[in-house]
């Protein structure tokens, strides 16, 4: 009787032993099914690519130490801006053009300035509140960017963007732009690339690699 006790409290704890075992099965199979649940709601939570819009004003004919140009110097760099990003891309085009020779497209140029004047610009604006960032191009002219980039100012509201700014000049600098367009759109503005329009026009590898440390540097990842 007693063997026959002790024979029945060992299947009993054999049974009890399996039972715990199938839970663990259970358990373990949930576990198995939480990573993909884990995987798929950190897959929904990731966040989007920024979007970026190019923006630029550029000017060929006449330049200063270049000559006669097809291309703008300003528009080269937006170019290669806008193939290492993927940025969608847009001119800032004056309804009437500058004359086609430096220097009265220079005396017209500081007679805007001076009058502060905002010329006529053709085109759809881009709708500027599907972009995260904006590159805006342009050259200094007289110390500031050209009239129609305040006019492409009034036009988009840029407030709260990130603005990333790039220019070309021959001697100048920036000039402190970063701070015209920071005052006058409200906007985020990232430090600035300034190229010579010779390297820009003249020396495009060495123009591109300055182009990729700068969007590098500012950390702008699309």
């Amino acid at each position: 009787m007693k063997k026959w006790f002790m024979m029945m409290a060992l299947a009993l704890c054999a049974l009890t032993l399996t039972a715990c075992g199938g839970g663990s099965g259970a358990k373990g199979s949930g576990s198995s099914a939480s990573p993909k649940a884990e995987t798929s709601a950190k897959k929904d939570a990731a966040p989007s690519g920024k979007r970026a819009l190019v923006a630029y004003f550029s000017r060929a004919d006449e330049n200063y130490n270049v000559g006669y140009i097809e291309k703008g110097n300003t528009k080269i760099l937006a170019e290669m801006i806008a193939e290492a990003t993927g940025a969608d891309i847009f001119e800032i085009v004056p309804a009437k053009p500058y004359p086609k020779e430096y220097t009265p497209a220079t005396e017209i140029a500081k007679k805007e300035k001076n009058e502060n004047a905002r010329p006529e610009i053709v085109g759809t604006m881009p709708d500027v509140s599907k972009y995260d960032v904006i590159f805006l191009g342009y050259p200094i002219w007289w110390g500031d960017l050209p009239m129609p980039c305040y006019t492409f100012f009034d036009k988009v509201k840029l407030e709260g963007k990130t603005v990333a700014p790039f220019c070309t000049h021959e001697g100048s600098g920036l000039s402190g732009t970063d701070r015209y367009i920071a005052n006058t759109t409200k906007a985020k503005v990232t430090e600035a690339l300034e190229m010579k329009g010779t390297t820009a026009q003249k020396n495009q590898g060495e123009a591109k690699k300055e182009v990729l440390a700068w969007l590098k540097k500012i950390g702008i990842n699309l």
